[in-house]
């Protein structure tokens, strides 16, 4: 694996707060990684700390081999798309990706902003403002400029939260793709776990400034290492110490068999389209979540079930 973003021991203190605390992190050339975490947990600070925007308190930041720490933020390569994109509402979306190009050596200026908008699929739109496009196409305006400057890594912080639902989907499908064809690597910040299970090769859970966990999205989703890190992928069913993510909880209105089978009562079934969940409570009032195929048996309030799982389900702490 080729470095080229190496965190070493990098923390940040403030007065009131340590927002971030001793986060080592390594980061291969051309992987997509997402930094996934609830708000106010020192993902966003770490970003900002690459990007040469705040200092931290201690630690290195290496990029490339070299280190960037104390760097101002344009005498490193990296480049970032901000949440609220930060375009200039004056200038058209050409002069937009051009803007940075400015600053640079060399000349090309609009052979590369076009180059870079055909790259993110608005070519025939570099004459527009930024108001007279859509939301998604904002977004892929900002992503443009950071991309015509060939970062070594580009930073993006929570760049699809602004999006509604659907095109939140569209717009992440259309990251995933850009990033694979340009090649540079992409540090991704999101509170959402859909997008970085579903965007990123590898991803870093954070919870109060520490990083919890680093590892592929199955690794992570499969083989939690905390209780944190359970809970915050997905919906996990606590029963006797042991976690259960509700697809891999089994429920039937007949016991299983030789396995072993706890009876419980649906409390109701909710219906989301592509499967049913059903929400049952155990004799001693434990709720239990189980996701069903809707093709498979129905079940309503107030029915007796059966509930079990498989042990290489079972996800357990030390």
């Amino acid at each position: 694996m080729e470095r080229v973003l190496e965190l070493r021991g990098v923390s940040k203190h403030y007065p009131s707060h340590h927002a971030v605390n001793g986060v080592s992190l390594n980061l291969a050339r051309g992987e997509f990684f997402s930094l996934l975490g609830p708000s106010g947990c020192g993902k966003t600070t770490t970003l900002r700390m690459i990007a040469g925007f705040e200092q931290p308190t201690a630690g290195q930041i290496l990029l490339n081999g070299a280190d960037i720490t104390y760097r101002k933020p344009y005498e490193r390569n990296v480049s970032t798309v901000f949440q609220n994109y930060a375009l200039f509402p004056h200038l058209s979306v050409q002069q937009n990706v051009e803007f940075g190009l400015r600053r640079r050596p060399g000349n090309h200026y609009a052979q590369r902003a076009m180059e870079a908008l055909d790259l993110v699929q608005l070519a025939g739109k570099q004459t527009r403002r930024p108001s007279e496009i859509s939301g998604g196409e904002r977004q892929r305006v900002a992503l443009a400029r950071s991309l015509v400057l060939a970062p070594d890594v580009l930073l993006l912080d929570e760049p699809l939260s602004a999006l509604d639902p659907n095109l939140r989907k569209q717009v992440r499908a259309e990251l995933k793709a850009i990033q694979r064809r340009v090649g540079i690597t992409f540090l991704f910040v999101t509170h959402d776990q859909e997008e970085a299970l579903s965007l990123s090769d590898r991803l870093g859970v954070m919870s109060a400034g520490e990083l919890q966990q680093v590892g592929t999205p199955e690794e992570i989703y499969l083989r939690p290492r905390t209780r944190f890190v359970a809970g915050f992928l997905g919906g996990v069913n606590w029963i006797d110490g042991v976690g259960v993510r509700p697809e891999a909880t089994r429920i039937a209105k007949e016991p299983p068999g030789e396995r072993p089978a706890r009876p419980a009562t649906v409390v109701q079934s909710t219906f989301l389209g592509n499967c049913i969940h059903v929400e049952a409570r155990l004799p001693n009032e434990q709720p239990v979540l189980a996701e069903v195929s809707r093709l498979g048996e129905g079940f309503r309030a107030g029915d007796p079930v059966y509930v079990w799982w498989e042990p290489a389900d079972e996800l357990v702490f030390q």
